[in-house]
């Protein structure tokens, strides 16, 4: 058995590519996407017909929206709607970084993505709709689950973070693993992050001790991996977001696995507790790693996005 057929006996296994070919090869449960991922996607053949689309929609889309945002719309939607026909599970489907700290804006571009997928036969109940884990995204996220609209809170970097998700009825959150890593090694190249002593993985294991501890039905799903050790040492985790290369890494190495996550097994000594506005802020103001990963990522996002809408443009 490979580390990789060990994993989904514990862990749902979920694709972080928008790559067809790699999803139809390491046969995930559920996919993520994100605005640079559906960049790369873009330049791939398979997807050049879904771009002629999008653009041909947006034209005649007459909904008062820009025509570069709709034809982009469009397009993670057609992405989205040809995995989903490949898994059996969830595709995630991220709102524009530029709205992470307008809340209405991202409710209103949550709504036009569902009704999108909608208009294309697909149930919302297997969209999860990837909004950053600001106050604002978190708030909107809140207002989306009461709607019946899913939600998966990326960019998430710090545990108050992860507690007024989990408060707002987030249906998932994605901590991520190895942008934290990357800002503790360019602090202190020498130290020794290997295996448990990785501060992403015990960022991860805190959230999770968490809220199993405390029976939130939040789901945690590790995400931005750098290296299968950190993917090994969160075994067990609900949902695993992993890139195609690590997928085919585990999938290559027939050594045991541990199992190192289990509901029955998770203890904290944080008592259970709420995160007002004012806590939020304070506690990433006070995190300078999430404050600032949290901002970078976000600017990533963004400026994936706009290469994305450059590329239509000139296709248009």
């Amino acid at each position: 058995m490979s580390k990789l057929d060990a994993l989904r006996e514990m862990t749902v296994v979920v694709a972080d590519t928008g790559d067809i070919d790699a999803i139809r090869t390491h046969k995930p449960q559920d996919a993520t996407t994100n605005p640079s991922l559906i960049l790369k996607a873009a330049t791939l053949p398979a997807y050049q017909a879904h771009i002629k689309a999008a653009l041909a929609w947006a034209k005649t889309a007459n909904n008062g929206e820009d025509f570069i945002i709709n034809a982009c719309d469009h397009l993670a939607v057609a992405i989205g709607c040809e995995i989903l026909d490949i898994i059996p599970g969830l595709v995630s489907t991220e709102v524009d970084a530029r709205l992470s700290f307008d809340t209405e804006a991202m409710i209103k571009k949550a709504r036009k993505l569902i009704a999108m997928y909608a208009n294309a036969g697909v149930s919302s109940e297997r969209i999860l709709i990837k909004i950053a884990s600001t106050w604002e995204g978190i708030q909107a996220a809140k207002q989306l689950e009461a709607e019946g609209i899913h939600c998966n809170l990326t960019l998430l970097f710090n545990f108050t973070q992860a507690v007024a998700c989990a408060e707002a009825g987030a249906t998932l959150i994605s901590p991520f693993v190895g942008r934290i890593l990357d800002w503790y090694k360019a602090q202190d190249p020498s130290a020794d992050y290997s295996g448990e002593n990785d501060p992403g993985v015990v960022s991860v294991t805190q959230i999770y001790n968490y809220y199993k501890q405390h029976g939130y039905k939040t789901v945690v799903m590790g995400a931005s991996f750098r290296n299968t050790g950190e993917v090994e040492a969160l075994a067990g985790c609900d949902k695993l977001t992993i890139s195609p290369d690590l997928l085919a890494a585990l999938t290559a190495d027939n050594t045991s696995l541990e199992r190192r996550l289990e509901p029955a097994k998770a203890s904290t000594d944080i008592e259970r507790h709420s995160a007002s506005e004012a806590q939020f802020r304070w506690a990433m103001n006070e995190d300078t790693m999430a404050n600032d990963k949290l901002a970078d990522g976000i600017r990533r996002f963004a400026a994936d996005q706009v290469l994305l809408e450059q590329q239509l443009s000139e296709l248009a």
